[in-house]
């Protein structure tokens, strides 16, 4: 079994990795839950309580656990390329029948064909596609249209820092990564700390050297702010889209089918 830096072994113990994970993002933002549920809420307001969700590059399955915890008769699609995250969330939920997931690139322009289902109530995804530049990824929400069903939604949870306002982004940044320090003084394990111990792990070992193949240290991508997004979800045909909740740096943008 692999031994953290604290001495707390996880080794198979998926549920342990999950919360292992949860506790590094959120070293990041603090808020992430605030954000889950408010996505949640509106999931909830527009297409009711027992919804059909693609959870989009899932990692872990942090939205699938939140969604299935707060709606239990919905069903969820995760899908992602990420080896050793799909790793930990396939073991999570092993014999839930309510989860599938799908090994697929979201940049292959034919992925959608590998989903179990042509439409779904929600699409939803958090802190994942700012790997993606700005005209892949606004071909992805094009390609989304077709997949959320009418009178559906897509949501992005996302790092989408105002360029307008230098100074309010320098000043939070800088309070972030102050809090950020502390907290890592304390024992919080950063990205990094994370990745290698998912690499000395015997099970995440493999599919975590897989991962870094294809990825590297960290993808590159863009940051546009939030009013790139809403006028880009409406160019790909969401009748509405608005910011349903915001930070100095991040933000939930919604798109109403």
């Amino acid at each position: 079994m692999a031994e953290t830096a604290g001495g707390t072994g996880f080794g198979t113990d998926w549920r342990a990795w999950q919360e292992s994970w949860d506790r590094q993002q959120e070293w990041y933002m603090p808020d992430r839950e605030e954000r889950f549920r408010v996505m949640l809420d509106m999931v909830e307001a527009l297409v009711g309580p027992e919804p059909r969700v693609l959870d989009l590059a899932c990692g872990t399955g942090s939205i699938t656990a939140r969604l299935l915890e707060r709606f239990p008769k919905a069903v969820s699609t995760g899908v992602d390329l990420d080896p050793a995250l799909l790793a930990i969330a396939e073991g999570t939920f092993a014999g839930d029948d309510r989860v599938t997931f799908v090994t697929a690139d979201l940049k292959d322009p034919d992925w959608t064909s590998q989903l179990p289902h042509d439409s779904y109530d929600a699409v939803l995804t958090a802190t994942a596609l700012h790997w993606l530049f700005s005209e892949p990824l606004a071909a992805l929400y094009g390609q989304l249209a077709k997949v959320v069903s009418d009178g559906g939604v897509f949501m992005n949870a996302d790092h989408m820092p105002d360029p307008a306002t230098p100074r309010i982004n320098a000043a939070d940044r800088e309070q972030r990564h102050a809090r950020q320090e502390a907290a890592k003084n304390s024992g919080a394990l950063d990205w990094a700390d994370w990745w290698g111990l998912a690499a000395k792990d015997p099970v995440l070992a493999e599919p975590t050297a897989k991962r870094f193949a294809i990825y590297g240290e960290h993808a590159d991508g863009d940051t546009p702010p939030a009013e790139w997004h809403i006028r880009t979800l409406r160019e790909a045909g969401f009748a509405e889209a608005r910011t349903v909740w915001s930070s100095p740096s991040d933000a939930l943008v919604l798109g109403l089918k």
